[in-house]
């Protein structure tokens, strides 16, 4: 394939003219921190305890996370084991249920979500087959929209591919429930391979040969992804299943988080579906939300390259301290993976998902990196523990999928679109739902602080 194509830098260095003016700029958008707490702002649309404002009604999904106690004193918050419901379902027991019985899990999770009830064998098979048919692009369209303007970040090709898909659509404004979910399936069905080909368009500016599998109908989300990313197209059974838990995983977790409420906002304005998941793709690319497992991987990157004995508490203890004292790696002071800011106790997505990491490290003779893993989440903990005060920490998911990840071969730039190929599930699930129940435009109230002045004619100025 001919490169010519190809865009042209079209980056433009700011006039200096322009930025003489950046003190004066930066200065008109500094807010001083205290009127914050003047004006009761909840910044974040978090109480100052942590806990998210509340702003929606939902029966998606929840997080349980701690239970508050009252006294004569107020409120007080005690950190419990975390768990994560599907319309009400203990996520984990859709991972246990359906591999108990040989079934991928995903597809039945993502049933769960949008429909609302676990499906029968028949409803499975029917919901299977519909995305199987829909996983088929338009015609060129690898060519026409992903190749023809390369990409640099796979989260942008994937936004402008569905936002693309708009305009393939003939009842593409239509914002009736039987239309949003047709199209809510399509882009599910369609999401994987975005993903993929926006990868191997990536690699091929990079200098590697292209390759393109079609997705093979009788195969699983998870398959399907292992098999269009490898030039082979082959896997493991416990690759794939192991794919396919963290799928589930990462298919909702509550109506707050970034990207999430990002749709609910959107979708209450009333357009289009293309527009408002591509609205929740750009928040879940910001490295605060979607990009935390890259986070994980540099930082334990940077520690395997300092620390000789991966073994040795005291060792990892002394490297660590050195990371929270601002010394080393990013100089943010930060253990990634640790902590999360709903989870109190335990990340119940972890804790489901640490017996495949396990499984997967010895099938891959990985048992060295993993003994690292465990000692940071251990030695991590209790440095934080004692720098902080909280009655426990989390191990975030993000801590060990990174790992998982990597020992699947999967490249760091597909770590976040991953993310959104299980995510869709659940954003599509919460926009029906506004679009039936919310009925009004989400509109906060923001506070200005800038004092009123007259204008100034320009010979004055």
């Amino acid at each position: 394939m001919n490169r010519k194509y190809m865009l042209e830098n079209t980056y433009c260095e700011i006039t200096p003219a322009i930025m003489a003016q950046k003190a004066q700029w930066e200065k008109k958008n500094y807010i001083d921190p205290r009127l914050y707490k003047e004006y009761n702002v909840k910044r974040g649309l978090r109480d100052e305890d942590g806990r998210g404002v509340l702003t929606g009604l939902t029966r998606v999904a929840e997080i349980q996370s701690y239970n508050v106690v009252s006294d004569d004193t107020g409120e007080h918050i005690t950190p419990t084991d975390g768990v994560l419901y599907y319309r009400g379902i203990d996520c984990r027991t859709l991972v246990t249920g359906s591999a108990s019985r040989g079934r991928f899990a995903f597809e039945e999770a993502a049933y769960l979500l949008l429909f609302g009830e676990l499906p029968t064998q028949e409803q499975l098979e029917d919901f299977c087959k519909q995305l199987a048919s829909y996983r088929t692009l338009p015609a060129n369209f690898f060519r026409d929209i992903i190749m023809k303007a390369p990409p640099r970040d796979l989260m942008n090709t994937m936004q402008r591919s569905i936002l693309a898909l708009y305009c393939y659509d003939d009842k593409a404004n239509d914002i009736s429930l039987e239309n949003v979910l047709r199209q809510s399936l399509q882009l599910a069905a369609n999401m994987p391979v975005l993903a993929i080909y926006a990868y191997q368009a990536w690699r091929y500016t990079q200098g590697e040969s292209l390759f393109i599998h079609a997705p093979k109908p009788e195969l699983s989300t998870a398959e399907n992804f292992l098999r269009m990313l490898r030039e082979d197209g082959s896997y493991t059974e416990l690759e794939a299943r192991t794919l396919d838990v963290a799928l589930v995983l990462h298919a909702d977790n509550g109506g707050g988080n970034n990207s999430t409420f990002t749709n609910h906002v959107v979708t209450s304005s009333g357009t289009d579906t293309y527009s408002a998941i591509s609205a929740a793709m750009a928040s879940l690319k910001g490295p605060r939300h979607g990009g935390a497992n890259s986070k994980v991987m540099e930082m334990m990157a940077n520690i395997k390259a300092h620390v000789d004995d991966w073994h040795d508490p005291d060792s990892i203890s002394d490297y660590l301290t050195r990371i929270l004292n601002k010394e080393v790696f990013d100089g943010r002071g930060l253990i990634y993976g640790l902590g999360h800011a709903v989870y109190t106790q335990t990340d119940p997505r972890c804790e489901v998902f640490r017996d495949y990491v396990h499984q997967l490290a010895a099938e891959k003779g990985r048992h060295n990196e993993l003994a690292l893993y465990t000692n940071v989440e251990k030695v991590g903990k209790e440095l934080l523990l004692a720098r902080q005060n909280k009655k426990a920490i989390s191990t975030n998911i993000d801590f060990y999928s990174g790992f998982v990840y990597e020992m699947l071969g999967l490249p760091m730039e597909l770590y976040t679109p991953l993310f959104a190929v299980a995510r869709i599930s659940g954003w599509s699930a919460h926009r029906m739902e506004e679009l039936s129940v919310g009925g009004k435009l989400i509109r906060p109230r923001y506070e200005c602080v800038e004092p009123h002045r007259d204008y100034t004619p320009m010979e004055e100025r």
